[in-house]
């Protein structure tokens, strides 16, 4: 149970991004331009289950598709801390995605103040992390599964419920910290600068990877 800790802290600042954006990309929508078609204007609220919706079908194309596959020309099946290093990628690529979008929105917004970004840019960097969520989430699942007690096995599903937990309240605490000390998160997203935000978690997002790797390096699995 120790030596799974520092690879479960991991998780905590894996998903610390995920409900960082999960916050932001609400407010990045209500600048945008919500409309789809000539009768369809998307919720601004509703931007947050695209991660959701990617992670199902993913998840779906993985276990009927990507898998088999793989375990037709490979001996073996990707490890789950495999998986779960590929989530971390994934992730980090999905605030990078983010920042990217964040400044183009910016530049349009500060070059032609008429001019309004369609929110389906928004929906990229949103499809990245739901599907790092399809690689990681079910991963740290059958690894905790495989790798506790007997006796704590029933335990490997509240110990992703804890993470997330424990994640959106520091991602919620750390956007009130941000916004005491840089000028990054004013009330007019317009005038602010998200962008470095996510260019921010996506450096944090690099170096947790770094020490997901550590971990992963040093762990002794436990024999079934």
């Amino acid at each position: 149970m120790i030596g799974i800790l520092p690879l479960w802290s991991s998780s905590i600042f894996l998903s610390v991004p995920i409900g960082i954006q999960a916050s932001m990309t609400v407010l990045q929508a209500l600048a945008t331009d919500r409309k789809i078609g000539h009768h369809f204007n998307f919720p601004a609220g509703s931007i947050s289950v695209i991660p959701l919706i990617s992670t199902s079908i993913f998840l779906t194309f993985l276990d009927r598709v990507i898998w088999p596959a793989w375990n037709k020309f490979n001996d073996k099946s990707p490890t789950t801390l495999q998986r779960i290093g590929t989530g971390h990628v994934l992730n980090v690529l999905g605030m990078v995605a983010s920042a990217l979008v964040e400044s183009k929105r910016l530049k349009m917004v500060h070059s032609n103040p008429s001019e309004t970004m369609s929110i389906l840019w928004l929906l990229p960097p949103l499809v990245l992390v739901g599907v790092g969520e399809s690689f990681h989430f079910p991963a740290q699942v059958a690894f905790y599964y495989q790798q506790l007690p007997q006796s704590l096995k029933n335990t490997s599903t509240s110990m992703i419920s804890v993470i997330i937990g424990i994640s959106f309240y520091l991602s919620t605490a750390l956007i009130n910290e941000v916004q005491k000390i840089t000028d990054w998160l004013p009330d007019n997203i317009n005038e602010g600068k998200l962008d470095r935000f996510y260019w921010m978690m996506a450096s944090i997002g690099g170096i947790n990877f770094l020490y997901y790797l550590l971990c992963s390096s040093l762990y002794k699995h436990t024999k079934m």
